[in-house]
């Protein structure tokens, strides 16, 4: 019982720390600053349930745009 709840904790800390993971594979430190703010403040917010999801997007949406200005051709 315990390991199937370790396994969803930990699963739930990938996806709400996925803005800040993908934002590590930028060049500029800015948005992995902000997304791990964004992340944080998922985190803060996800003890009641659908708050979570502004603030994640947000980060996701950064993340995004850092990756593909790294790799965009210039």
């Amino acid at each position: 019982m315990t390991t199937s709840m370790a396994t969803g904790t930990s699963a739930s800390l990938l996806l709400i720390f996925l803005p800040f993971l993908v934002a590590l594979a930028g060049k500029a430190p800015m948005p992995k600053m902000l997304c791990l703010v964004a992340s944080l403040l998922a985190l803060l917010e996800s003890v009641e349930p659908g708050r979570a999801i502004f603030p994640w997007g947000v980060g996701m949406v950064l993340a995004l745009v850092s990756l593909w200005e790294r790799f965009r051709p210039i």
